[in-house]
C-alpha cells in the first residue's frame, strides 16, 4: 500500500483538471434527508441541496462557488430556469446543474443542451472555458445519453444519485457485475 501516496491524495483533494475529472457517478446525496421515495419533487432536492449547500460542495468536488438557484435565461420571450448554477476556479467555467426525479430523457439532455448553448454564447467571457453541463437524475440509460451527445461539442454529462448508501449486498452485487464486465472484455481483446 502506498501510505505517502494515499495521504498525499487526501491531503490535495482530488486533482480536478478537465471537465471529465469534475463528473462522478453516482453521486451519494444522503445528506438531503430526503426519504428513499418518489413521493417528492424536483423542487424538493433543490431546497435540500441548498439548505446543505456545505455538504453538496463537498460531493461536487472542490474550487467550486454557488452562482444561482432557478437561474431565469430569456431567449426570444422564453423563460427558462437552470436549477443550480456554479462557477468552477480551476477550469474557468460555469457548472449548469438540471435536477431530474427519475429516469433520463433524450429531451432532458437536449435542455441541457440549450442552457449550455446559451451559457457559452451569452455568459461565458473570452477568457473562460465552455459551460459543463450536469444533470443529476435518479436513473438513466446510458445509451440515450450516448447517442444523443454523440455529435456534440458541449460538455454534457449525466449522472445517477443516490439519498443512501448502498447495502453491504448491493455493493457486493455491483462489485460482481464489475468481476463479470472486465472478464468479458479481457476475453473479447485477448
Amino acid at each position: 500500500m502506498d501510505r505517502k501516496g494515499l495521504l498525499a491524495l487526501a491531503e490535495a483533494g482530488h486533482d480536478v483538471q478537465t471537465p471529465e475529472d469534475l463528473v462522478k457517478d453516482p453521486y451519494v446525496l444522503e445528506f438531503t434527508g430526503l426519504p428513499e421515495a418518489d413521493r417528492w419533487q424536483e423542487e424538493d432536492l433543490e431546497g435540500a441541496l441548498i439548505t446543505r449547500l456545505q455538504q453538496f460542495l463537498l460531493e461536487l468536488g472542490r474550487d467550486l462557488f454557488f452562482v444561482a438557484r432557478q437561474k431565469r435565461i430569456t431567449i426570444d420571450g422564453d423563460h427558462f430556469y437552470i436549477d443550480l448554477v456554479f462557477y468552477h476556479r480551476t477550469l474557468r467555467c460555469f457548472l449548469l446543474i438540471d435536477l431530474k426525479v427519475g429516469r433520463l430523457t433524450q429531451g432532458d439532455i437536449g435542455q441541457m443542451l440549450l442552457y449550455t448553448g446559451y451559457y457559452e454564447a451569452v455568459e461565458t467571457q473570452s477568457d473562460e472555458n465552455p459551460p459543463i453541463g450536469l444533470i443529476l437524475c435518479t436513473d438513466k440509460n446510458d445509451s440515450v445519453v450516448r447517442y444523443t451527445l454523440n455529435q456534440s461539442a458541449q460538455k454534457v454529462f449525466a449522472s445517477r444519485y443516490q439519498l443512501h448508501l448502498p447495502t453491504e449486498e448491493e455493493l457486493m452485487r455491483e462489485l460482481q457485475l464489475e468481476r463479470n464486465l472486465l472478464v468479458q472484455f479481457r476475453n473479447e481483446h485477448s
